[in-house]
């Protein structure tokens, strides 16, 4: 009976409602610090650390490789990224496999990006907005006050969401520790498919050279393979990043002196 208690004790939970709570309210704070290397990378780490600091105790070396997994690349939805924490946190909290959190997390902020942009800032904020501004413009109060209510719902959202996502990860935990393998795997080529989706949608490289009257970029190589010059450049820059191990920052400034140059001589 003692060992039986002794086991119980070990699977309750670390964590309360309101450290749960706080946790969406410092998801608001996602972009307080923010770089075109790692994107959210820091207020993502950041809004976590208390819950991570109670899950691990004085286990330092868990707490430092969590951390460092973290301060990775990320750039999701703020008003959505609490449901993100609150699901890898309670995968945090039963110790779930570190690649399988690291392939969930690379895996969904990427879709859930996609979804929170067209929920909030395409479709729900532009229609606020509008009515809003029809209030305004007629020196009605109601315009301005009517905005801040929906921005500040928008904001206490984070709460509720930070819980669904902690539940949801709790519900979980068997399934995914039985699938951990495959269920890292699908997250990762999730994660590949998004980001060769953006890539596909802003890399955007034009030839401007002609020879005689016949233009270089719309006779030839958009006949012979379309997107061409989009594609090698971006895996230039991925030879670049993974063989070469150039800083993100260093590739930063070569696309712009590349961008101005061939500007400037009419090559792009």
């Amino acid at each position: 009976m003692k060992m039986e208690s002794k086991e119980n004790k070990n699977n309750e939970s670390k964590l309360t409602k309101h450290d749960i709570t706080m946790l969406g309210i410092r998801s608001s704070l996602l972009q307080a610090s923010f770089s075109y290397e790692r994107m959210q990378a820091g207020g993502w780490t950041w809004a976590q650390i208390p819950v991570w600091k109670k899950i691990f105790g004085n286990d330092k070396k868990a707490l430092s490789q969590t951390m460092a997994d973290n301060l990775e690349f990320i750039n999701t939805s703020p008003p959505l990224v609490s449901i993100l924490m609150g699901l890898l946190t309670s995968l945090e909290e039963k110790h779930v496999n570190r690649e399988t959190i690291r392939g969930l997390k690379n895996g969904l902020f990427g879709p859930m990006a996609g979804i929170g942009d067209a929920i909030y800032w395409f479709t729900l904020m532009p229609i606020v907005g509008g009515i809003a501004a029809s209030f305004a413009t007629k020196g009605n109060i109601l315009g301005p006050i009517i905005f801040f209510l929906v921005y500040l719902g928008i904001f206490l959202c984070r709460i509720p969401f930070a819980h669904l996502g902690y539940g949801l990860g709790t519900k979980a935990i068997d399934v995914i520790q039985d699938n951990s393998e495959i269920i890292a795997r699908v997250a990762t080529i999730m994660g590949l498919t998004v980001i060769g989706a953006l890539i596909s949608s802003y890399v955007s490289l034009s030839l401007k050279v002609k020879i005689g009257t016949v233009s270089l970029q719309k006779d030839f190589l958009d006949k012979v393979f379309p997107n061409i010059l989009p594609l090698a450049f971006t895996f230039f820059l991925y030879w670049l990043l993974k063989k070469k191990q150039v800083s993100p920052i260093v590739l930063i400034v070569i696309v712009f002196v590349l961008c101005i140059v061939c500007s400037f001589f009419g090559i792009m």
